[in-house]
C-alpha cells in the first residue's frame, strides 16, 4: 500500500522548511478570499490538522476539509465538516454541494488523474467561485529532493508520492481542458520560483 493512503500531512513534526511553506500558501490563499464572514470553503488534501482551512475561521460559515487522516479533535469544531478518506472517495460525497472557494494546496502533484479532479471541482464551485492551486514547479523540484534526500529536512514520503512538477505551461492547459476559462485563470510563481500559484475563477453563470 502507498504510504499516501494512510497517512496525512503535518501528522508527524513539521520540519521548519514545511512550517515556512505553510506559513507563505496561508498568506496566498488569504490574499485571494473575498474579506467576509460567510464563506464556504472546501479544502481537498487538507492536511492532519487542517491549519490551513481552520485559519480561515474568521471568513468562514462553513469549513470541510478532506484527508486519509484527521486530528480527532478536529471533529469538534463548530462550523466545520471532516472527510477522512482518499479526494477520489469524497468527491461522490460532496455532489450537490457548493462552495465559494476549493483549496488544492500542494496536492495536485501526488494526484493519479489530477484532470478528473479539477473536473469534479469545477462543478461544486458555485458562479464565481474560485479554485486556488498551489503545485511545485520543476526549479522546486530540484530543491525539494535535496532537502528531503540529502539533508532530511522534509518528508522523503511526500517527495516519493509526486507524480508530477508544474510549470505554467503544464498547469494552464490542464485548467482549461477541465473548463475553466483562459480568462478567468491566473498564475504566479511565488516562493523563490519552487511553486506555482494557480487562481481559477468559474464563471458568473
Amino acid at each position: 500500500m502507498n504510504d499516501r493512503t494512510h497517512e496525512s500531512y503535518g501528522q508527524k513534526k513539521l520540519s521548519f522548511v514545511d512550517r515556512v511553506g505553510v506559513w507563505l500558501s496561508q498568506r496566498a490563499i488569504a490574499r485571494e478570499l473575498p474579506n467576509r464572514s460567510d464563506l464556504e470553503v472546501l479544502e481537498l488534501g487538507c492536511g492532519y490538522r487542517a491549519a490551513q482551512l481552520t485559519a480561515l475561521s474568521p471568513r468562514l460559515k462553513h469549513g470541510t476539509g478532506v484527508d486519509f487522516q484527521l486530528a480527532p479533535e478536529l471533529a469538534s469544531l463548530p462550523n466545520f465538516t471532516f472527510h477522512e478518506g482518499t479526494i477520489e472517495e469524497a468527491l461522490p460525497q460532496l455532489a450537490g454541494q457548493t462552495f465559494d472557494a476549493v483549496l488544492l494546496i500542494s496536492v495536485l502533484e501526488h494526484l493519479r488523474d489530477p484532470l478528473l479532479v479539477i473536473k469534479a471541482v469545477r462543478v461544486l464551485l458555485k458562479p464565481s467561485g474560485v479554485l486556488l492551486i498551489n503545485v511545485p514547479t520543476w526549479r522546486g523540484k530540484t530543491f525539494l529532493e535535496f532537502s528531503a534526500f540529502r539533508l532530511g529536512l522534509s518528508p522523503k514520503v511526500e517527495m516519493d508520492d509526486h507524480r508530477m512538477y508544474y510549470d505554467k505551461r503544464d498547469l494552464w492547459p490542464l485548467l482549461v481542458r477541465a473548463g475553466f476559462k483562459p480568462s478567468l485563470i491566473k498564475l504566479r510563481y511565488h516562493k523563490l520560483g519552487l511553486n506555482l500559484f494557480a487562481v481559477a475563477r468559474r464563471e458568473n453563470v
